[in-house]
């Protein structure tokens, strides 16, 4: 059975950093035939797309709301993938989901994705 685990949200004062972790387990293929993302879901909204890393670690694709801000990375050896968020504003508030898909190339919808982690709370207070 798949398990994606995301860990490290909490509650930061705006222009503050976290660093989200995401760790997977069960998956049918090697970890680093995978896609990996990060999506992010306000309160009465619809999930977003945040940002993703190709397999190899090679590319990254960011939204326009976190570009300069958040960096995306992964460690194969360690089936994690993380999420640096710096200069965190009040409207990055969400509940943060990573996702996984077998592909080599770096899909940016809810849709494309797979599987999924439980989310973790990120709340920025002004």
């Amino acid at each position: 059975q798949v398990h994606l685990v995301e860990s490290g949200g909490g509650l930061v004062q705006a222009g503050g950093s976290l660093r989200l972790a995401c760790t997977s387990s069960g998956l049918t293929f090697a970890y680093n035939m995978y896609a990996m993302a990060w999506f992010r879901q306000a309160s009465g909204k619809e999930r977003d797309f945040v940002a993703a890393i190709r397999w190899n670690g090679g590319d990254a694709f960011y939204a326009d709301s976190v570009k300069g801000r958040f960096t995306i990375s992964r460690d194969n050896a360690k089936n994690t993938v993380y999420l640096q968020m710096d200069s965190l504003k009040p409207e990055d508030t969400a509940v943060y989901y990573c996702a996984a898909v077998r592909t080599f190339s770096l899909p940016a919808t809810t849709r494309a994705f797979d599987y999924w982690g439980q989310g973790t709370q990120v709340t920025v207070s002004s």
